[in-house]
């Protein structure tokens, strides 16, 4: 260990070499274990590579254990973009302008303003055909000046480059600088799906997985159809008809719902009219507060002299609502204020209507008390 320290109050580490990758490139970092001790980020700064630590760690000589499944994850995608970007520009012209390593998914960005569900499937079947070849893929460094007499797949160096460059390449297909992880062959990448596409920028992003998360996520697809075939009781390929007649039976009953809860305000409020005097007090129970507005309206509107106080909600918490018609001598602002505190409440309101959220209902009947 070279140097030991804390960066934004994360402590750290320098090692006089490494297994780690630091994030970089568009590949995000290696985990692992420096020391026995959790590895959180690697990355570099100034010049160095930052172990980031979960706790500070002793100087000394230390084991350095890199997490294995995460980086050989890394590899397999990042050879999968090399691939992509290969084939799509060689094959069909769209070069790569920007490319994501993700946690779950991956993409590129292709010059092209659209790709259609053909042209994606072309582009994938070409793509398993170099998966399906097994080629190749080395790395090798060359000198600037060989660099610049090769044929290399680059968006350009970065400024203030020195030395040697780094070149990845996938036999007979793609020869680019990179100095990221790679599988060893096209073969270790298993396959690549392409999962859709997304215009962006003038561009279009294409959507990626491959290797053991296609594996993952093949298998995580068969699980909800299975769960999905257990809700809905239909076959694989009813599925999708299946769940577009229940949600067309929840859209029935919603609005079977609404319209009995608008005949329902309507007997409520003509109900309340009928009752002597100018002010009438109701509690609704599990009504929310729409349903109180509704009410409200259909009341003051029947009669416009009438002013009401209405409450909903069970237990001590729930909705409370004054409102008054244009000819009631109820003042709405503030009663609504007394009646707020009253429940213990806050509310607010306009135009002869003042609602707002109790807190103590169990003292709506002296609330009530106060439009005597």
């Amino acid at each position: 260990m070279i140097e030991a320290g804390t960066e934004n109050g994360e402590p750290y580490v320098v090692l006089g070499d490494t297994v780690l990758y630091p994030e970089g490139g568009g590949q995000p970092a290696d985990r692992g274990r420096v020391g026995g001790i959790i590895v959180t980020d690697v990355r570099k700064s100034d010049g160095v590579i930052l172990h980031i630590l979960e706790q500070p760690l002793e100087t000394g000589d230390v084991t350095v254990e890199l997490d294995w499944a995460r980086r050989f994850d890394h590899m397999q995608q990042h050879t999968a973009q090399h691939l992509l970007t290969a084939v799509a520009a060689d094959r069909f012209g769209w070069p790569t302008t920007a490319f994501h390593l993700g946690e779950h998914v991956s993409d590129v960005e292709l010059d092209v303003a659209a790709i259609d569900e053909e042209q994606l499937r072309s582009l994938e079947n070409a793509v398993a055909a170099e998966v399906r070849a097994a080629r190749p893929v080395t790395a090798r460094r060359v000198s600037r000046d060989e660099y610049e007499r090769t044929d290399v797949r680059s968006r350009g160096l970065p400024a203030g480059h020195a030395g040697d460059v780094r070149l990845v390449e996938i036999d007979g297909v793609d020869l680019n600088t990179c100095g990221g992880t790679h599988c060893s062959s096209t073969a270790e990448l298993e396959a690549i799906k392409l999962l859709g596409t997304e215009s962006l920028r003038g561009g279009t992003r294409v959507f990626y997985v491959a290797g053991e998360r296609l594996r993952r996520r093949l298998g995580q697809e068969v699980e909800r159809t299975a769960a999905l075939r257990g809700v809905l009781g239909a076959a694989d390929d009813e599925l999708i008809g299946a769940a577009e007649l229940r949600i067309e039976q929840v859209k029935d009953g919603a609005r079977t719902v609404r319209r009995l809860e608008e005949e329902l305000a309507t007997a409520l409020a003509h109900q309340l009219a009928a009752r002597p005097g100018p002010v009438a007090f109701e509690h609704l129970g599990r009504h929310s507060l729409p349903f109180l507005q509704r009410v409200a309206r259909e009341l003051t509107s029947t009669d416009p002299q009438q002013a009401v106080l209405l409450t909903a909600g069970e237990g001590e918490v729930g909705f409370f609502l004054l409102a008054a018609g244009e000819g009631s001598e109820i003042d709405v602002s503030e009663l609504g204020l007394r009646i707020a505190d009253a429940l213990e409440g806050k509310g607010g309101g306009k135009g002869g209507v003042f609602q707002g959220r109790a807190n103590r209902l169990s003292n709506r009947e002296a609330a009530a008390a106060l439009l005597a």
